[in-house]
């Protein structure tokens, strides 16, 4: 479970910041992590979805708001490498794992997102992910197959923890960029979309907290 994040303070004589909506030219950052059946988005199954619109404390820093999650259904005439499932430990047929079809999938994740955006006074989210436009792409091609109108999303841009992972600690390897961030790793919960996906954030949030938060966005 992730720390829950602390409500904005209303005292007045609290340290001033940048709100969410004047950080990223509008865009609210939403960590992302999905488990596939293979590497191909056009061709392998979307099984799993976990997403974390971030939220800000009364100090304007970043923390982590309340995680979503689902199953899918594999969508119709997609394949799945058995490989895939031994990595994710998904067993398709569980039954406590209530998949869900595609569609409704999008809409269960969607629109906790979209209300965060609407809390902030931001015009759309930005995927926040580890290889963040492998993720991307996936939720790309389930919109399109479903033809979802309704997408919260930058269609094309990310911030990658990667990239961030490499520049803050030196390390790009998710597992080894948190513990470098001083964070536990559990490697038995590894690969679950919803530890996956919090530690993403955890990390994302360690790194952007070391930016000034009184710092105005540029015009």
């Amino acid at each position: 479970m992730h720390d829950a994040p602390t409500p904005l303070s209303p005292n007045p004589t609290a340290p001033p910041f940048t709100p969410m909506a004047r950080r990223f030219r509008g865009f609210l950052p939403v960590v992302v992590d999905v488990e596939t059946g293979g590497f191909d988005w056009n061709r392998h199954a979307l099984l799993e979805i976990a997403a974390v619109p971030l939220d800000l404390d009364e100090a304007g820093r970043f923390v982590l708001g309340d995680t979503a999650c689902v199953h899918l259904e594999p969508a119709p005439g997609l394949e799945i490498d058995p490989k895939s499932l031994e990595v994710t430990g998904i067993v398709l047929d569980h039954p406590f794992r209530l998949a869900k079809p595609e569609k409704e999938a999008l809409d269960h994740i969607f629109a906790p997102i979209r209300a965060a955006v609407k809390k902030h006074n931001c015009q759309r989210a930005i995927l926040v992910g580890h290889n963040a436009h492998f993720d991307l792409h996936f939720l790309n091609a389930a919109v399109a197959r479903t033809q979802h109108k309704r997408n919260p999303f930058h269609p094309f841009s990310v911030f990658d923890t990667v990239t961030l992972g490499g520049l803050a600690y030196g390390q790009t390897v998710l597992a080894r960029a948190v513990q470098a961030a001083g964070m536990h790793w559990n490697a038995d919960e590894a690969h679950s979309a919803v530890y996956d996906v919090e530690q993403t954030a955890r990390l994302f949030c360690n790194i952007a907290n070391q930016w000034p938060r009184t710092q105005a966005a540029s015009e």
